[in-house]
Parts: C-alpha cells; structure tokens; sequence
C-alpha cells in the first residue's frame, strides 16, 4: 500500500516545481509562473481512467462511471460539486486523506466508511490524480482476481460447470 501511496503522490514531471515543506511529496502551484494549469477537470478523470488497461465507461445512475472486469472502481458521480470518486480500501483513504486532506476526503455517509473517497478535481495534479486512480484500478484488479479464484474453487467443489444451466460434471 505505502508504494501505491507513493505512486499516487509521484512528482515526475517537468518543469520543475517547488515542494511544499507541509506535504514534502505535494507541488505549491502558487510558485508556478510559467502558465501550466494544475488543475484537473472531469474530462481529465475520464481521459486517465479511460488510459488505465481494460477499463471502459458506462453510466451509472445517469453519470460516468468507470470499471475494469466488470466491476467499477471510479465514478464522477460527484462531478457536479467539482468531485471525482474512488473506490479504495479504509487504509489507503486514510493514507491519501493523511498526507493530502485539500485533495482527498472521505464521501459522507455508509460509502465514506467503505473506502470511497472523494477526489477534489481543481485540487488535485495530473500526477496525484493518475497516481490515485491507478491505486484504485489497481485495487479492484487485486480484487478481481481473488473473487475469481474463490468461484473457481466453489465450481469445481460443487462439480458445476455451467452456472447458467446449472449442469454438473458427469
């Protein structure tokens, strides 16, 4: 986790920019004068997600969401208060909260004691925000591939072959 977390906070690009001495691995973007926007938008969410290897978009509830697998681990359903979601476990967003409380926030209610976790898009660099939904991508393949371990073990347990047709192995 604590890679995933350096990942998310990596500062790899140029130009170069001054750190902050409260958050040694966040940019102050104030320093910057040479005209470059750190700030991202929900068509940046969308077009990081969208680079990220077999996700793809669909709507969810009406609003963007994205998924790899078959199963979601983003969403800008909270686009319209200048948020993107994430999909990650209790200790990574206390982490990502931890070490960047003006970028992260967990969503209030039930989805906020489950690990979502609000991203503040015009807070947020590229460099964070790549770095955020990888951990989340990344999460969710992890999960993926243990959930379909464990139905491939039940399936040969039960001697079910087809789960659609429910035949059994003879």
């Amino acid at each position: 986790m604590v890679g995933n977390l350096e990942a998310a906070f990596q500062v790899a690009r140029d130009p170069p920019r001054a750190v902050d001495t409260c958050h040694p691995l966040m940019v102050r973007y104030d320093t910057l004068s040479d005209g470059w926007n750190p700030h991202m938008t929900a068509a940046d969410f969308r077009r990081i997600a969208l680079s990220l290897e077999g996700v793809e978009e669909y709507p969810h509830a009406g609003l963007p969401a994205y998924r790899v697998g078959g199963r979601k681990f983003a969403s800008l359903a909270s686009q319209a208060g200048g948020y993107g979601n994430l999909m990650l476990t209790l200790e990574q967003q206390a982490a990502f909260v931890e070490e960047a409380p003006e970028i992260f926030l967990p969503i209030p209610g039930g989805w906020g004691k489950m690990g979502h976790t609000h991203i503040r898009l015009a807070a947020a660099s590229e460099d964070v925000l790549t770095g955020a939904l990888r951990t989340a991508w990344t999460l969710r393949i992890d999960k993926n591939a243990k959930t379909s371990r464990k139905k491939t073990h039940v399936a040969e347990r039960s001697g079910v072959t087809d789960k659609k047709r429910g035949k059994r192995r003879p």
